[in-house]
C-alpha cells in the first residue's frame, strides 16, 4: 500500500489531451512526479513518456497497474472505460484520480467508490476547478453572506465544435455530447454554491428540468440547459439555478450569483486564463462600489495532484467528496433523462457489460449464508435481493454486486413497474448467462386479478420478459378467500408439474388459509405450499402500506412458523428505512413511513436496536437485518437497497450472531 505521506508517483492511463495538461503541471505540484504512462499504442505510450519524462511507457493498461512504483492513478481513458480502469486500478492498490465525468451514469460512479472504499484507496472525481483558490473564495463569500440570501445562481460551460462525427464528442458509443463532456462543470458549481449558501458543502437539487437539442445522426446533445430548484433549508431561501452546455455552440461561460443584497461574477470560473492575466471574482453590493478580487494565474491540475496527496489519509478529499461526485452524477442523470439523452449502451435491451469488466462470481471472502427451500432445486442466499427499477446500467451494478457478495437469490412479480421489472432482471441473467445459477422469486395472482385463469396468463407473460422457462419460488401475491382453496392448489400444482414453477407459497395469506390449502394439497396428492412471504422486522407494521397486506410478527404467527418449520420470505424486513435517520416521532417527512411505522413500541425497539448497533461497531439497520435472520424458524428476508452503500449496510448483518436473550431484549420481550 502506498504511503499516505511524501511524493505521490503517478501513472496515467490513456495519454490523450486532457493527460498532457496534467502531466505539464504535474512538475509545479508540491507532491507528484511522473513514473509511467499507458495506452494500448505502445508507440504513443512512448512519445507521451518522452515528451513528459515519464520513465516507463507500457503498451497495455494492466501492465502499469502492476507497476509497484505507481502510487496513483490518472485515469483520461474515453468516458465509457473511467469506471472499469478506476475500479481496476481500486483493485490494484492504486489510488484514483479519474477526469471528469467519473463515469457515464450514477450507477456505475457507485461502483467506483464502493471499489476504492473496499480496497482502501483514495479516489477523486477531477473536476479541477474545485481545487482552485478562486473557488474557494467563492463559496466563502456565498457562505458568509457577502450578497445576502441568494436565490439564484447562472452557470454555463459550451464549445463549439466542428461537428466531425469521428469526434468522440458526436459519437453515442463514447458517451458523447455536452452534458457528460462539460456541462458536470456547471452542475457541480451551481450544487457547490447551493450548498454554501445553507452553510453545507453541496446541495443536490429537488427539481430538474431540461431542453436540449439532440443531433439528428449522431443522438447526443449539441447544446442543452436545465434549471435545477433547491428547496428552502432552515433560514435558506429557495434558490433557482440555470445552467447552460454545449458542443456545438459557444456560451459566455460565466458564473453568477444573485443574493438579496448583490450579486458577484465569475468571468472565467473553469481554469486560468491562456492569456497569462488574473482571473476575478466581481462582487457587486447594493450601495457599493463593484469589488474586484484578483487570482494570479495557477496550475490547476498540479492543485488537483497536491489535492490528492493531502488527502490522502481521509481516502477522499472536500474539494470533490464521494457523496459531491454521486449527487452530481445523479443530476447528470436526471437532464439526460429531461432532454430525452439515452446512450445505447444504457438501453433496456442492451448487452451491458460487467462495470469492471470481468465476469460476475461471488468472491472468496463472501460472508453469505445459505438454506434449502423443499422444491427448489439450489441452496437460497439467505438475504434476497428485491427490485430495482431505475434502468439497466442501474440493475447490473446492484445486481452484480449483490452476487459478487454472495447472494443468488432474486425477488420480482409480475405487476412491478407493469413488467418492467422482469424485464430487467431477465435481460440482465442474458447478460450474464446466469440463469442456472441464481434463483428467482416471481409473484403473480394481485388484487383485482386473483384467481386461477389469471396465475396461467400472467405466468406466462412473467416468464417472457424473463427469458426464462420456469420460476425457482413462485407466491401467489395475494389470497382471494372467495375462491376455494383447492382451486389455487389445483393450478399451482399442475403449473409445477409442467415444470413452469419449481416451489411455490402464498404472500399476504393468514395461516389459518395455508393450513387449509396444505391440508387440500395431502389428501388430493397435490404438491404443498412450502414458504410464506409476509411481512415480519423488528418494528411491528402499525398499519399495512397497501389493501390486503399481512403481517407474521404476532405472537401465534410466530408460534406457527416454529412449530411447521415453513420458510418466511418477509418483505419490508428493514420496516421501509425506519431504523434509518429518517425516522423520529417528530418527524413527519415520510407520511407512509410515520403511518405505518411509527408508535412508541416502534420508536423503544429501534432506540434498543441502536444501543446494540454501538456495541457491535454496525449501524441499526444491520441490527434489525440480524433480528430477522436470527428467528427459530428459516428467514430469507427481502432486501431492498437502491444504493450499493445500503446493500453493504445491509450485509453487515451476517457478522452478527445475535444471542437468544438479545433478540427477546430487541423484541421489548425482556
Amino acid at each position: 500500500m502506498t504511503p499516505t505521506t511524501g511524493t505521490l508517483r503517478w501513472g496515467v492511463l490513456g495519454p490523450g489531451r486532457i493527460a498532457g495538461r496534467f502531466a505539464q503541471d504535474l512538475p509545479n505540484s508540491r507532491t507528484g512526479t511522473l513514473v509511467a504512462v499507458a495506452s494500448r499504442d505502445l508507440a504513443r505510450a512512448k512519445s507521451f513518456a518522452d515528451q513528459y519524462d515519464a520513465e516507463r511507457p507500457y503498451g497495455d493498461y494492466d501492465e502499469l497497474l502492476a507497476d509497484d512504483s505507481v502510487d496513483a492513478v490518472y485515469v483520461a481513458t474515453p468516458h465509457p472505460s473511467h469506471a472499469q480502469w478506476a475500479i481496476r486500478a481500486a483493485q490494484a492498490g492504486k489510488h484514483v484520480l479519474c477526469e471528469k465525468p467519473l463515469t457515464v451514469n450514477h450507477a456505475e460512479a457507485m461502483a467506483v467508490i464502493e471499489a476504492a472504499r473496499a480496497h482502501d484507496v483514495f479516489a477523486m472525481e477531477a473536476y479541477m476547478y474545485r481545487c482552485r483558490p478562486q473557488t474557494a473564495r467563492l463559496a466563502e463569500l456565498v457562505r458568509s453572506g457577502a450578497i445576502g440570501a441568494v436565490h439564484q445562481i447562472q452557470a454555463s460551460f459550451a464549445f463549439a465544435s466542428n461537428g466531425d462525427p469521428a469526434n468522440r464528442l458526436f459519437r453515442q458509443d463514447l458517451a458523447g455530447g455536452g452534458i457528460l463532456d462539460v456541462g458536470g462543470y456547471p452542475v457541480s458549481m451551481v450544487r457547490l454554491l447551493a450548498g454554501a449558501a445553507r452553510g453545507e458543502a453541496f446541495a443536490d437539487p429537488d427539481g430538474v428540468e431540461g431542453v436540449g437539442h439532440l443531433g439528428q445522426d449522431n443522438r447526443i446533445d449539441e447544446w442543452a440547459v436545465a434549471t435545477l430548484r433547491f428547496a428552502p433549508s432552515g433560514s435558506a431561501p429557495s434558490i433557482t439555478a440555470q445552467v447552460a452546455t454545449g458542443v456545438r455552440q459557444s456560451a459566455e461561460n460565466v458564473v453568477r450569483v444573485f443574493g438579496s443584497r448583490g450579486y458577484l461574477v465569475v468571468a472565467s470560473p473553469w481554469g486560468s486564463r491562456r492569456d497569462g492575466n488574473p482571473t476575478t471574482i466581481e462582487v457587486h453590493r447594493v450601495g457599493s462600489a463593484p469589488h474586484v478580487i484578483e487570482f494570479a494565474p495557477d496550475r490547476s491540475y498540479a492543485l488537483e495532484a497536491d489535492a490528492v496527496a493531502d488527502h490522502l489519509d481521509d481516502r477522499q478529499a472536500p474539494m470533490m467528496s464521494w457523496d459531491d461526485t454521486l449527487g452530481n452524477m445523479a443530476t447528470l442523470d436526471r437532464w439526460r433523462a429531461a432532454i430525452g439523452l439515452e446512450y445505447d449502451a444504457e438501453r433496456a435491451d442492451a448487452a451491458i457489460p460487467t462495470v469492471h469488466g470481468r465476469a460476475v462470481t461471488a468472491r472468496p471472502d463472501h460472508r453469505m449464508r445459505y438454506g434449502e427451500v423443499p422444491g427448489v432445486r439450489k441452496q437460497i442466499s439467505r438475504l434476497v435481493l428485491g427490485s430495482v427499477g431505475r434502468g439497466l446500467p442501474h440493475a447490473s451494478v446492484m445486481y452484480d454486486d449483490f452476487v459478487e457478495r454472495g447472494g443468488n437469490c432474486f425477488d420480482t412479480a409480475y405487476h412491478y413497474g407493469g413488467g418492467r421489472a422482469e424485464r430487467l432482471l431477465g435481460q440482465w441473467m442474458r447478460n450474464r448467462g446466469n440463469r442456472e445459477e441464481v434463483v428467482v422469486i416471481g409473484k403473480g395472482a394481485h388484487t383485482p386479478h386473483c384467481d386461477p385463469e389469471s396465475i396461467r396468463g400472467q405466468l406466462t407473460e412473467s416468464l417472457e420478459r424473463l427469458g426464462t422457462d420456469y420460476i425457482d419460488l413462485y407466491f401467489m401475491h395475494r389470497d382471494n378467500t372467495d375462491i376455494p382453496v383447492g382451486e389455487f392448489v389445483d393450478v399451482l400444482d399442475e403449473l409445477h408439474r409442467a415444470g413452469r414453477i419449481h416451489a411455490y407459497g402464498g404472500s399476504n395469506w393468514t395461516t389459518e388459509r395455508l393450513d387449509e390449502a396444505n391440508a387440500y394439497a395431502q389428501s388430493h396428492g397435490r404438491k404443498a405450499f412450502v414458504a410464506l412471504s409476509n411481512n415480519f422486522s423488528q418494528a411491528r407494521m402499525v398499519e399495512p402500506p397497501w389493501a390486503g397486506c399481512l403481517a407474521a410478527s404476532d405472537p401465534d404467527t410466530r408460534e406457527w412458523l416454529e412449530r411447521q418449520r415453513l420458510a418466511l420470505f418477509p418483505w419490508s424486513s428493514q420496516a421501509r428505512g425506519f431504523f434509518t435517520d429518517r425516522s423520529a416521532p417528530d418527524d413527519l417527512s415520510d407520511p407512509e413511513l410515520a403511518r405505518c411505522w411509527y408508535s412508541e413500541d416502534n420508536f423503544l425497539r429501534k432506540e434498543r436496536a441502536r444501543t446494540l448497533a454501538r456495541r457491535r461497531g454496525v449501524s441499526a439497520v444491520a441490527i434489525a437485518l440480524a433480528y430477522v435472520l436470527a428467528q427459530e424458524f428459516p428467514t430469507f428476508p427481502l432486501i431492498g437497497p437502491q444504493q450499493l452503500s445500503e446493500t453493504r449496510d445491509s450485509f453487515a448483518a451476517l457478522d452478527v450472531e445475535l444471542s437468544p436473550e438479545e433478540v427477546r431484549w430487541l423484541d421489548l420481550r425482556d
